[in-house]
Formats: C-alpha cells, structure tokens, sequence
C-alpha cells in the first residue's frame, strides 16, 4: 500500500484492520512509532488487535522471517482461520541497506504461504526513493487502496523471478581504501585467525565473535560449493567491520539463499542463512570483475 498523507493512510489501513477484529482474527499491527501512535488513536485497544513495535521485528531480513514465523505458527496452533499484519520496513533500511530488504520483501511470499495471512506492507511516497517504490511493485501480488480495495499488481515479478535475475554488488566506499586482511587460498579456520587482529572498529564483543562465526561459514561454502581461488579481505572503520569473500563460482542456485534455511538443512546449507541472521548487512551477487562476492557487514550498517 503506497499513501502520500496520514489521512491516506488511515483510509486504507483502518478498514483493513477492522475487518480482521471484525472476523475475529488475529491482527497484528508492526509499524514505526509514530504510526502505531496514529492507528491507536483511531482504534484503541480492540481485542484481537496487537501492537508490536515494528523496529525490534526488523532488525534484520532473515531474522524478521523467523520472528513472523514464530508468530504465525503460534495463532495457527491457538486455532486462527485467518491472520492479518500490517508493517513497514524502517526507514534506515530504505536506503543502503536496501538490497537485502528487497530480497525480504520478495521471499515473504513463499516464506508465509503456508499460514492463512493477510499481509500489507505499506511505503510513504513522499520519502521513498524511486528505486524503492520500483523494486516494491515488483515484489507484491495486490496493491490496496481506500476503503478495503485491493486489485492484481501488473507489475508483480513473482518471488523466484526476482530473486533470480543477476545482481552486480557495488562496492562498499571502504572498499577504496587498502584492506587489513587480504589473503587468497584459506580455510575457514585461518580466516577466523586473520580476522582476530583487526578488532579496532569499536564492534561489540558478542557481535564480532558472530561475525567470526558468519565469516567461517562464508568461507566454506566457497571452498566447497564455488571455484578457485577464494578470496578473503577485510576493511575496518570506526564502528564497523567489513568482509568480502569472493571466487570463481556460480552462486547459489537457491533464490531464496540466506533469507530462507537451505532444502537440506539441518544437514547442511546453512551457511549464507546464518550469516544473514548474525551479521548487519550481507549482499551477494557479481562484483565488477565478473568473481561471486559475499560481503559482510558486522558493527554500523553502511548509510
């Protein structure tokens, strides 16, 4: 749902919700603040209706998957027919970070399909980039308007159509600047030891032990699933770690890689997955030298 002003918000959020108290089903409303302060106002505290701050759910594409799963199966097991969310993505991951919201945003659409869900995601057009608002219509089914409408969105790609299409990763501005570490041939364990040495970005103890662990795994898919020779460089900055792992591979030929666990975990398959659950930002995709790249990001997200 795009809207330009509160009150278009409102007219088409406000029908959507009441029809679920209506029902009788759980309706759970995951916006910003301000947002959530607007809709309580209109509506109150209905029975049925749950207010969840929408930025603790967003931390993280991968991680906001396994939140609304977690949430979903548990209505179902309470004997929920019929489940409606309404969320928006914050504003800090409309930007930079964007990319793999976007993959969100697509991989939602199998992510949920086996619970009885109603979801809408809603964009302000006055300060979505363009580019955004391009990559959401191809992303979304249905787009809703006032008053409970909704119709087919012509612009709607399909989950695996956009996932799939190539992806060229820009580099990161530290990127310009020569690495910390930058070594050729290594495995999963020397990474961790060539990374233990560059702790200077103020990252959090915890944080940068996941990354170690979100590296690791990075490095072993692309010793065991791309082609020689894999590649490891790292940059640090003031809050902030960043790693490239890159090789002469395919990718991963799952779409859905690192947002959703891979068809044969637990028994393997896991490493992207849980890179995008322990890291602040991971992008993969083409460098402009043509090699598979998988960057990651621990400490401040790029901006």
């Amino acid at each position: 749902m795009y809207y330009s002003s509160d009150k278009a918000l409102l007219d088409t959020a406000v029908p959507f919700l009441l029809g679920g108290i209506e029902a009788g089903e759980p309706t759970v409303v995951s916006l910003g603040e301000r947002k959530t302060a607007l809709l309580r106002e209109r509506l109150g505290d209905l029975d049925g209706l749950v207010y969840q701050g929408g930025g603790a759910v967003y931390a993280r594409p991968a991680v906001a998957i396994r939140a609304y799963r977690d949430l979903l199966t548990g209505f179902v097991a309470e004997g929920a027919a019929q489940i409606r969310v309404i969320g928006e993505i914050p504003p800090e991951g409309l930007g930079a970070t964007w990319d793999w919201w976007a993959r969100y945003e697509a991989t939602v659409n199998v992510a949920y399909r086996e619970f009885p869900l109603w979801s809408m995601c809603i964009y302000d057009t006055r300060s979505t980039p363009a580019h955004v608002l391009d990559d959401v219509a191809r992303t979304h089914p249905r787009r809703a308007g006032p008053g409970g409408d909704h119709r087919p969105n012509p612009d709607y790609v399909g989950a695996a159509g956009f996932l799939s299409a190539p992806r060229v990763v820009e580099p990161d501005p530290v990127e310009a600047t020569p690495p910390l570490v930058d070594v050729t041939g290594v495995a999963p364990s020397a990474a961790r030891r060539a990374l233990l040495g560059v702790n200077s970005a103020g990252v959090g103890q915890d944080d940068f032990e996941d990354f170690l662990v979100a590296v690791s795994e990075v490095v072993t898919n692309a010793i065991e699933h791309g082609a020689p020779p894999v590649r490891m460089r790292c940059w640090a900055t003031d809050g902030r770690l960043v790693v490239t792992v890159t090789d002469r591979g395919p990718g991963p030929a799952d779409p859905f890689a690192g947002l959703l666990p891979a068809a044969k975990a637990p028994n393997g398959g896991l490493g992207l997955w849980l890179a995008h659950q322990l890291c602040n930002h991971v992008v993969f995709g083409r460098n402009q030298e043509g090699d598979f790249v998988v960057r990651l990001t621990a400490g401040r997200p790029p901006v």
